[in-house]
């Protein structure tokens, strides 16, 4: 009885290496995903983090590699005093761009669970500003974000199955995390 129990065990183990030997033939998809975050924009202008809303579209482009058109929002509100009164400067900025990520996942051996990348993004940010009626101060006392946006990523993706996973990214401008849906 000990010899069968063992020999099954030994055969359980062969066949579970080599499903797994197989499955690494076979390079995992990264895209068609819908990846939705929240999280903090770090803008040098505005001197302390912001609250940021993320979404963008993932499709596979080569082995390990995609591209993604994001689109990210977040609005800022600062108070000025001018002439012995307050007034506000109101700024919504909307980066529309797309990011390229490769994945390393082969290279690092990871469980399929798991997901780890570089990345970098690259557009354009629409910027609308504007102070409250009545200031007669210097409009441009505040210049706002820059038009060219650029940002480089680190991230990893936990998948809780084929269909969702959340997710980490962070990044020298807006770092966040969020849920991933694998279509």
């Amino acid at each position: 009885m000990k010899k069968i129990t063992v020999l099954l065990l030994t055969l359980l183990m062969i066949a579970g290496l080599n499903s797994m030997a197989q499955e690494r033939v076979y390079p995992e998809k990264f895209g068609t995903t819908l990846n939705l975050g929240i999280g903090l924009g770090y803008y040098g202008y505005v001197e302390h983090p912001l609250p940021v809303l993320h979404a963008d579209f993932e499709f596979d482009v080569v082995r390990n590699f995609t591209l993604a058109p994001f689109i990210n929002f977040y609005t800022y509100r600062n108070q000025y005093h001018h002439d012995q009164n307050y007034y506000y400067y109101y700024e919504t900025v909307i980066p529309i761009g797309v990011k390229a990520t490769y994945y390393f996942d082969e290279l690092l051996k990871a469980n399929p669970h798991w997901d780890f990348y570089l990345a970098g993004s690259l557009g354009f940010a629409i910027r609308n500003s504007h102070w409250d009626d009545g200031y007669d101060g210097d409009a441009d006392y505040f210049h706002g974000a820059n038009p060219l946006y650029i940002d480089l990523h680190i991230g990893s993706e936990y998948h809780f199955n084929n269909k969702l996973g959340a997710y980490l990214d962070l990044s020298t401008g807006v770092s966040t995390i969020g849920l991933a849906i694998h279509f």
